[in-house]
């Protein structure tokens, strides 16, 4: 089953360090398999407020996903985001497709 890393950033500071984070993070991506899905851009909100930009990233499973985040390659650039940018990261399952509203009930 697919699995998500999926970040909120806010208050990125554009400068060397986020530069070279952009320019190395997809090498880090590669050997686990992961693909932007979402990777900043216009958000229309519907309801409530939105700040910030929304990254979300694919992988064949979670513990792809895992490996991904805990890797030196990956440790070594996030520093350079953490320390200029604020905003949360967490990584989840997806679900299967034929996954219905209601199947949380039975969990």
């Amino acid at each position: 089953m697919s699995a998500y890393a999926i970040g909120h950033l806010r208050n990125v500071t554009m400068g060397p360090e986020i530069v070279a984070y952009l320019r190395g993070i997809d090498s880090t991506l590669e050997p686990f398999d992961g693909r932007f899905i979402i990777h900043g851009g216009k958000v229309d909100v519907l309801e409530g407020s939105w700040s910030g930009d929304l990254i979300v990233i694919a992988f064949p499973r979670l513990d792809l996903a895992r490996a991904w985040y805990d890797s030196a390659a990956y440790q070594e650039l996030a520093s350079l985001r953490r320390g200029h940018s604020e905003g949360e990261v967490i990584i989840m399952d997806g679900v299967p497709d034929t996954h219905r509203a209601t199947d949380i009930l039975a969990a």
